[in-house]
């Protein structure tokens, strides 16, 4: 765990939280590491969890599938950052996603009933916690807004400027990388990837 306390602290979910309390909080939040191979589940369609994960090294796709194996890429998650939080606020709630290793990783799950039910002494490194969490639920939701702006868009070539023009805003600069191959990122804005190959040839 100590060779990843620098990814943890670099989470937004620990944003403001001393690195000499992270131990007892991490204790108390029932945190366990497990490793993923390429290309294996993490979560599954369909489970339910009381836990999110915090992507220690490595990268995740969080990804939804039809009946007939057509694929969405939701999102992706690198070095500290959280996933499934959604699902695991809601009590009972069943993902509608999978969550699969876009490459060998190393996840950090921390039981979400224990961040949400303080301890008796409300620590304010707790409270903290909780909105940490509540700020990065919000976060990803506009996200989602973004996406749904892309993929409102009528034509490939729109879609594909959209996301492009989003990525250059965020990292300030028309020079960048981005978290998808030329099929993820086809999955991601809904088209076929032969159209997006066309159009990035243009």
């Amino acid at each position: 765990m100590n060779e990843y306390l620098s990814v943890i602290h670099t989470s937004p979910l620990f944003s403001g939280i001393e690195k000499e309390e992270t131990d007892s909080m991490l204790s108390c939040l029932e945190a366990v590491e497990k490793d993923f191979k390429k290309d294996a589940y993490i979560f599954r369609a369909g489970d339910a969890t009381d836990f999110l994960g915090i992507v220690l090294s490595g990268r995740v796709l969080i990804t939804q599938e039809d009946f007939w194996g057509n694929r969405n890429i939701v999102s992706s998650a690198a070095p500290g950052q959280t996933f499934a939080e959604t699902f695991a606020c809601a009590p009972g709630a069943v993902m509608n996603v999978s969550v699969t290793a876009q490459t060998p990783c190393r996840i950090l799950f921390l039981n979400v009933k224990k961040i949400l039910h303080t301890c008796p002494s409300s620590c304010s490194h707790h409270n903290k916690m909780i909105q940490n969490l509540l700020s990065s639920l919000a976060l990803k939701n506009l996200h989602q807004n973004e996406k749904l702006t892309h993929l409102a868009q009528r034509t490939t070539r729109a879609k594909l400027l959209s996301y492009l023009s989003a990525a250059a805003r965020q990292h300030g600069s028309f020079e960048f990388d981005i978290p998808y191959s030329r099929q993820q990122l086809a999955d991601y804005l809904s088209v076929e990837r032969s159209g997006l190959s066309l159009e990035l040839g243009k």
